[in-house]
């Protein structure tokens, strides 16, 4: 592993590592939380209320950060105010990166298993290669169009071990799962675009910002419908942990966290920490939450990440998608 140069004392070689398996750890906890969370909170009130929770925790993440040394420097060489231009950018960005991805997040969890949501949010990366080459960000190749058809034939694996059907609730969770996945990777690759223009926390905290104020009057309309205090009183504590759990350190904290490490290396080097993604969520999910496992979502999940390998190994990125949700 090779830190890269950056102002100031780097970290060690074993804080980094630790930090990055620390950054997964926190991201596959994320899927056991959903699932808890949806045990009791209807999806669209856990869902929306994750995303609001997590733009207002942005506010004071972001006024506390951008006064460290770490971040101070980037965002005051930035902080010239806002013209409409960016705030319509943030408005898009915020949309696609936070609301699609994280609203889509929660709602396909509630129908498909951690094994299964994992592994597809897990191939982040093959989603935004697809839209760099639409975007013609990346040219096209045998080796990236092989790699593709083999992740893809697994998750085509995983997703046919019950059974192909329209109403099989698994095959739904899966695609709405997708469907959050590939608004994450629009999100990166439109990001791309306007990447020079602002620092990644102000890019962050205002994209969720952004986001919050989108799913706002949803999250209200939720609120109202949970009715009485005792409704909500009705909700135990354990739903409401794993909610707080989602919005602030697996949106917001995770962010930050990641962002900061991306200071001491390179994406694609912390972006290998992400196979480890679907193998430690599926072992949470059989050991926490009692799901099976079984040898279709191993081929499955064997040939996705097969895949991923084989188009990351042979290739410089332009372009890349973090894991988060």
């Amino acid at each position: 592993m090779q830190i890269q140069a950056s102002s100031g004392r780097a970290p060690s070689r074993g804080v980094i590592a630790a930090s990055s398996a620390l950054l997964i750890v926190v991201w596959a906890v994320n899927f056991i939380a959903g699932k808890i969370g949806l045990r009791f909170i209807p999806v669209l009130t856990l869902a929306s209320f994750r995303v609001v929770l997590a733009g207002t925790v942005m506010l004071p993440v972001y006024l506390i950060c951008s006064r460290l040394p770490a971040f101070a420097e980037a965002t005051n060489a930035r902080r010239r105010g806002f013209t409409g231009r960016d705030l319509w950018t943030f408005l898009y960005l915020g949309f696609f990166g936070v609301t699609v991805n994280q609203m889509c997040f929660t709602i396909g969890l509630r129908y498909t298993p951690v094994s299964h949501a994992s592994l597809i949010v897990g191939m982040g990366p093959i989603y935004t290669l697809v839209l760099a080459v639409l975007f013609r960000l990346e040219t096209a190749t045998w080796r990236k169009a092989t790699g593709m058809a083999i992740a893809l034939a697994g998750i085509a694996v995983m997703a046919s071990e019950n059974g192909i059907s329209a109403h099989s609730p698994s095959l739904l969770g899966d695609v709405i799962t997708m469907t959050g996945s590939i608004g994450f990777a629009m999100y990166v690759v439109l990001g791309k675009r306007v990447a020079e223009k602002y620092d990644t926390l102000t890019m962050t905290a205002f994209n969720h910002f952004a986001g919050a104020l989108i799913v706002l009057p949803l999250a209200i309309r939720q609120a109202r419908a949970l009715g009485a205090a005792q409704n909500w009183r009705a909700i135990p504590w354990t739903s409401w942990t794993a909610l707080i759990y989602m919005a602030i350190f697996s949106s917001a904290v995770a962010y930050v966290f990641y962002f900061w490490l991306l200071r001491y290396l390179e994406a694609s080097q912390l972006s290998a920490f992400s196979y480890l993604l679907p193998i430690l969520a599926t072992v949470l999910g059989i050991l926490w939450l009692g799901e099976k496992g079984s040898w279709g979502q191993v081929l499955g999940g064997a040939l996705a990440l097969g895949g991923l390998y084989w188009i990351e190994a042979g290739r410089e990125p332009v372009v890349k998608a973090n894991t988060v949700s």
